[in-house]
C-alpha cells in the first residue's frame, strides 16, 4: 500500500515539478509549487500513514536514528526521474517527513543566468569559491551547476562532499568522488583533511557551519585547490563577517589575513517567483581584487559593499542592482524584488524614480511632436 502510494506522490511531484513534499499527520501530503503550498485533493494521512510512508522509502540507519535522536536526513533516488533528499522527523509523537526533489537534469551557468565573471572565477587554480543565501534559495543548484561545468571541461580530481549526496555527477572529463557525512565520512572536517591526500584539483564542502570546517577549508584552498563552500549568509559583505566572527577573537587578525588570501569570490544568492511561473535566480557577485582583500585584511569590511558597487568592471554587483534589472526587465513584480530586498526603501526610490523617468520620456516625446517649431532652445 505505502509503496503504491509513495511511487503515485512521487511521480506526481516529478511531473509537476513541485519543490517539495510535505507528508504530516492530519493532512493531505502538500506539494510546493513554485514556492505555494498545495494540498492534494487525497485522503487526509493517519498516524500509521505517515509511519509506513516513512518505511517504504528511509535506510534502516535513518530509521535507527529516527528513533534515538528524533531526525534524520538521507537521500534517494526515484528510478531515473529524480533524486530527493529526504528529512524525517517525530512531531506530537507523530512521523512528518518533507522531501525536496533535486532535479537530474544540471542546468548550465548561462541557464541560471550566472554572471561571466563568475564562471571565470571558479576556473581559477586555487582558492575558496563560497555561494550563500537562506535554505531554498538555488545554493546546490548553482554549485552543480559550476561543478559540473568544470567535469564537462577540464580534467581535474573532483571531491564533493555533502550531506546528503544531492546531485549525482557522472565522471566526463574529471574525475569525481561524492561523499555523504555520516555514510562515507564521520564530518566535514575531517573529509576535507583525508581530502588534501587524494590529489584533488577542486573540493565541494556542502555546508561550512562551523570553525573547524571553516579553517579546514580556508587551508584547502591556500594550499593550491579550488574550494566550494555555502553559508546561509544574505549578502556578500555578511558572509565574509559570518566566517571572520566563527573564530574567537584572539585568533581573527590570522584568519582576516587567510581569508584576505584565499577567499576569490562570493556569490550571494535568492529565489523569486517569475512572472509567467517558474522562479528565477538575483545574484549578488564579489570578486576579491586586490582592493577588496585588503579591506578584509584591514578589518574594513563595512566597505565591502561600495566597493562592489564600484567594481562593476571585475563583474561584480549588489543584490538590489539584480533586482532592479528583474523588474526593470518585466521578469519579476514590484512586490516580489522589494521583499527580497536589502535596502527596501532605496530600491522603492530607484523604482518610483525609474517609473517617472519612463513617464517623463514617454510624455517629453508626446509634447515634442506637437511643439510648434520654436526658437530660443
Amino acid at each position: 500500500m505505502a509503496t503504491i502510494l509513495i511511487d503515485k506522490l512521487l511521480q506526481a511531484a516529478v511531473k509537476q515539478g513541485a519543490s517539495d513534499i510535505h507528508i504530516v499527520v492530519g493532512q493531505p501530503p502538500v506539494f510546493r509549487l513554485h514556492g505555494r503550498m498545495r494540498k492534494l485533493e487525497t485522503k487526509v494521512l493517519e498516524p500509521d500513514d505517515t509511519v509506513s510512508l516513512m518505511k517504504s522509502i528511509a535506510p534502516e540507519r535513518c530509521q535507527r536514528e529516527l528513533q534515538e535522536a528524533g531526525s534524520s536526513d538521507f537521500g534517494f533516488a526515484f528510478s531515473d526521474l529524480a533524486r530527493f533528499r529526504v528529512s524525517i522527523f517525530k512531531q506530537r509523537g507523530n512521523i512528518s517527513m518533507v522531501l525536496r526533489q533535486i532535479p537530474n537534469d544540471k542546468l548550465t551557468p548561462e541557464q541560471l543566468g550566472l554572471p561571466e565573471s563568475v564562471v571565470k572565477l571558479v576556473q581559477r587554480p586555487r582558492g575558496l569559491f563560497l555561494v550563500t543565501g537562506p535554505t531554498g534559495s538555488g545554493k546546490s543548484t548553482t554549485l552543480a551547476s559550476l561543478i559540473n561545468y568544470l567535469n564537462e571541461s577540464h580534467d581535474h580530481h573532483i571531491i564533493t562532499i555533502e550531506d546528503p549526496i544531492e546531485f549525482y555527477h557522472e565522471h566526463k572529463k574529471s574525475t569525481i568522488n561524492q561523499r555523504e557525512v555520516g555514510v562515507d565520512v564521520p564530518s566535514f572536517a575531517e573529509a576535507i583533511r583525508r581530502a588534501l591526500r587524494q590529489d584533488p584539483d577542486v573540493i565541494l564542502v556542502g555546508e561550512m557551519r562551523d570553525l573547524e570546517t571553516i579553517s579546514a577549508a580556508i587551508a584547502a584552498a591556500e594550499t593550491g585547490h579550488i574550494v566550494f563552500g555555502t553559508l546561509h549568509t544574505n549578502s556578500a559583505q555578511g558572509t565574509v563577517n559570518r566566517m571572520i566572527d566563527a573564530f574567537p577573537g584572539n585568533l581573527q587578525d590570522q584568519i582576516r589575513t587567510q581569508l584576505s588570501t584565499s577567499l576569490i569570490g562570493v556569490v550571494a544568492q535568492t529565489l523569486l517567483p517569475k512572472n509567467g511561473g517558474g522562479r528565477i535566480a538575483a545574484y549578488e557577485v564579489l570578486v576579491v581584487t586586490p582592493g577588496i582583500a585588503n579591506l578584509i585584511r584591514e578589518n574594513k569590511t563595512f566597505r565591502i559593499n561600495s566597493a562592489i558597487q564600484t567594481g562593476a568592471k571585475f563583474g561584480m554587483n549588489l543584490m538590489d542592482d539584480a533586482l532592479f534589472n528583474l523588474w526593470r526587465d518585466g521578469k519579476c513584480t514590484v512586490e516580489d524584488v522589494l521583499a527580497k530586498s536589502h535596502r527596501p526603501d532605496d530600491l522603492a526610490k530607484r523604482i518610483v524614480n525609474a517609473r517617472r523617468g519612463i513617464m517623463e520620456d514617454g510624455a517629453s516625446e508626446e509634447f515634442d511632436h506637437n511643439a510648434p517649431a520654436a526658437g530660443g532652445h
